[in-house]
């Protein structure tokens, strides 16, 4: 049962990540990145990684999926410029596609080859999966753990530059301007004469 769970998820997983590059709309890209996601981090959980699955979830679908819908809605890509590349780069995708390909067919039919070698070693049962990764994480790779935040941050910076470019049509604020205003500029007196009742 188990078995058949995981190929149902993978196969989703795999018709997702096809409709990624293959979807005419953006949006449509971005939700079905949303759903690939989901099925690898149910994928996760199966494979007993169950801080990477909640933190695949929590991290990319709650927070690098909405950075992704929000400046691919502030940027207006058209359909034209998001298929321009596409025939160029098939060939390319195509090799990596088949050369992917192989490897998982490499890995499936490793136990009954015996092309990998080894044993996956036993993880004791007083330690799990989050406090391990924590502790390879600040210790051993802080450093790149920083540089990965910085770049990230970089990534934010200039998708808000990005969404302040000048546009036609389109009305921003004057500060300056605003500061600047007077009583005399917004407010007229209006001087009416009243009529008695009769």
């Amino acid at each position: 049962m188990e078995q058949v769970i995981f190929y149902v998820f993978a196969a989703v997983l795999l018709f997702a990540a096809t409709m990624v590059i293959t979807a005419r709309n953006p949006v449509h890209c971005a939700l079905f990145l949303v759903l690939a996601f989901f099925n690898s981090a149910i994928l996760w959980v199966m494979a007993g990684a169950e801080f990477l699955g909640i933190a695949l979830v929590v991290v990319y679908v709650g927070a690098v999926m909405v950075l992704f819908l929000f400046v691919v809605m502030m940027l207006d890509i058209g359909r034209s410029v998001h298929q321009e590349g596409f025939t160029r780069y098939l060939p390319a995708g195509a090799l990596v596609a088949v050369l992917m390909a192989v490897q998982l067919g490499l890995v499936l039919v490793s136990d009954h080859t015996g092309i990998a070698g080894g044993v996956i070693p036993e993880v004791p049962a007083d330690v799990d999966n989050i406090r391990g990764l924590g502790g390879l994480l600040y210790t051993t790779y802080v450093y790149p753990f920083e540089i990965a935040g910085a770049i990230l941050l970089v990534a934010i910076i200039a998708a808000i530059v990005l969404t302040l470019r000048r546009r036609e049509g389109t009305k921003h604020q004057d500060v300056a301007k605003q500061v600047r205003v007077r009583r005399e500029d917004r407010v007229r007196l209006v001087s009416m004469k009243s009529e008695g009742r009769e």
